[in-house]
């Protein structure tokens, strides 16, 4: 039976992935939103003030960026907000205070 010969260039190419894949999963882990009123209170306020400091209709991902937080936890904030009355939206898909 004729065996495989690695070699060390290769096997250290493999090595290098295998830490890449590990180093984005332990990434995507760290990344963990926890779903519970305290937190998405604190998101929509976040929300509420990107809006009111902005004066103008953004879209999500505007929102997100001016509050400095995931869209995940923007949307979470704008249904909060949405559920308080305090959000209207626009007929080109942006999100302005009521």
């Amino acid at each position: 039976m004729a065996e495989k010969k690695t070699t060390k260039k290769a096997a250290e190419t493999t090595e290098v992935a295998v830490k890449k894949t590990t180093k984005k999963a332990a990434v995507k882990a760290e990344a963990v939103l926890a779903v519970n009123a305290e937190n998405i209170g604190f998101k929509a306020g976040d929300v509420y003030q990107a809006l009111a400091a902005e004066q103008k209709a953004l879209t999500v991902n505007e929102i997100a960026k001016a509050a400095k937080i995931s869209e995940e936890e923007t949307l979470l904030g704008l249904g909060w907000l949405f559920k308080e009355g305090k959000l209207q939206s626009t007929e080109d898909n942006k999100i302005a205070l009521a």
